[in-house]
């Protein structure tokens, strides 16, 4: 079985950075992998445990510093990773990010049986990479997971937990899964982690290298932006009463609304 796991670094710092373009800007910007990326790179690992024959390759869209988070997935255990960096990835947006990883899991992986993402990232928070990614590979995807039951006879069953609860759902292979946080924690890397974290070959791939037009990636291929990017004002805390008078609290109240 052949595992992708799709990693995203993001600012390890309260004090973000914008670009001009209202992008963050993350040369320079101490990065971490993405927390519930984190989820998914356990997930894959406890499958690699299972199922014999199974191999887990990680990879990610970035700059050349991107390269560090793929090290850190292989010292975890995973086998192989590669990034997709150029100038032309710059600016993209979640449709023009999902056409680029998918694009690259098909000039690299394209006989995947499962591809694994968390649902959210922390420095967008949009939840939508995922689903473009399966809808662009055109196969099924399962959102919200918590963890993966098992996989026999091509199909995949998942825990996976929705407002009201939880839900045992099943989706035939090769598919899509985007993963909350999981009920266990992802696992530390070892000495000999981090020896074959040094050792491996991490290849870079150009938009020439996978095919895709620059039209359909970055600024050209991103159809949304962002307009404004700024921190919230702080508010004020409210004012907290304390007295068993109700006369004095609604007499308060009707001040503070009558200003």
């Amino acid at each position: 079985m052949k595992i992708v796991v799709c990693i995203k670094q993001v600012p390890d710092t309260a004090d973000i950075k914008w670009t001009e373009n209202n992008t963050i800007q993350r040369e320079g910007v101490e990065s971490i992998i993405n927390p519930f990326d984190m989820y998914a790179i356990e997930t894959a690992l406890k499958l690699k445990d299972v199922y014999e024959n199974t191999t887990v390759t990680t990879l990610t869209m970035g700059p050349n510093q991107a390269e560090n988070i793929i090290r850190k997935s292989i010292s975890m255990g995973v086998d192989s990773g590669f990034v997709l960096s150029d100038k032309k990835f710059a600016g993209s947006d979640t449709l023009a990010t999902a056409k680029t990883i998918s694009t690259g899991i098909q000039f690299k992986i394209p006989d995947f049986d499962l591809v694994i993402c968390g649902q959210f990232a922390t420095d967008g928070d949009t939840a939508q990479t995922g689903s473009g990614v399966a809808t662009n590979l055109d196969v099924p995807v399962i959102t919200y997971v918590k963890e993966v039951k098992e996989i026999k006879d091509g199909y995949v069953t998942v825990l996976r937990e929705v407002e009201d609860g939880k839900e045992v759902l099943k989706a035939k292979l090769p598919a899509v899964l985007c993963m909350l946080k999981c009920d266990y924690e992802p696992r530390r890397a070892y000495i000999n982690g981090y020896r074959n974290a040094q050792k491996a070959e991490v290849k870079f791939y150009s938009h020439e290298d996978i095919s895709i037009s620059p039209e359909e990636t970055g600024f050209k291929g991103s159809p949304t932006y962002v307009s404004k990017a700024f921190r919230p004002e702080e508010k004020q805390s409210g004012e907290l009463i304390k007295t068993d008078d109700l006369e004095c609290i609604s007499n308060k109240i009707l001040e503070v609304l009558n200003g």
